[in-house]
């Protein structure tokens, strides 16, 4: 038994590696090559760790044979756009000012039903309400709208939009300072202890704290597992 534990703990490991080797994508996002090494994984890695009389380094050798390709794969493909498209593919246009190509869904044998479906999923009722749907080549359909679907934007209406103050710093988490996020801030402990003592809190009292490019800060305490908001400037 302890020795089964073991085993499963090390590739764990392994395989937690090899995806962090692979990249950020999410499973949805997985390109073709990508999706068939992470199920070779899978199962390369459950047969060790079942039978325990099957050496450990018969699915540790493969899995990093499997991602070493995968690398060099990918290295490859940014040189090259041909073996780029083999590889991954390349988008298609389902729709084009409202008019489907229908022999582009014959090619990729994409039923009307999956392209109405994924239309409802992204907010479109009707194929007229679509300037211009794109299939990726990772599976998922991009839909722009038509000029008379698309939502009002301030540049349309003129409006004069006031600073962005870009992503938020986390200062805080949980009760927990991170000092170098508020040195990446420009902030010290005096203008963080200034803050707090306005709402009347101590670091340990706070559950999320950010500031923003601008000083805008939130402050989100805790009180007993409720949470409640405040906002200052810096």
């Amino acid at each position: 038994m302890g020795i089964a534990f073991i085993r499963t703990l090390i590739l764990y490991a392994v395989v937690i590696a090899a995806v962090r080797v692979m990249g950020k994508r999410q499973i949805g996002e997985l390109q073709p090559s990508e999706l068939v090494v992470a199920i070779l994984i899978s199962d390369l890695a459950s047969v060790p760790m079942q039978q325990t009389g099957t050496p450990l380094t018969s699915g540790i050798v493969p899995i990093l044979t499997l991602i070493s390709c995968e690398v060099a794969l990918s290295g490859l493909t940014l040189l090259s756009s041909r073996l780029r498209r083999v590889v991954t593919g390349r988008p298609s246009i389902l729709i084009q000012n409202g008019q489907i190509n229908q022999s582009e869904m014959r090619r990729l044998r994409f039923t009307v039903d999956d392209l109405m479906e994924e239309l409802r999923l992204c907010g479109y009722m009707n194929v007229t309400d679509v300037a211009v749907a794109v299939l990726e080549t990772n599976g998922k359909l991009s839909v722009f709208p038509s000029c008379a679907k698309a939502p009002v934007t301030a540049e349309m209406l003129h409006v004069q939009c006031p600073p962005d103050g870009g992503l938020p710093t986390t200062l805080i988490c949980d009760g927990k300072l991170f000092p170098e996020s508020l040195r990446a801030a420009g902030k010290n402990r005096d203008w963080l202890e200034a803050i707090l003592s306005t709402q009347g809190v101590t670091v340990e009292g706070v559950f999320l704290m950010t500031v923003d490019n601008l000083d805008k800060t939130i402050i989100i305490k805790k009180d007993g597992g409720a949470l409640s908001s405040a906002r200052a400037a810096g």
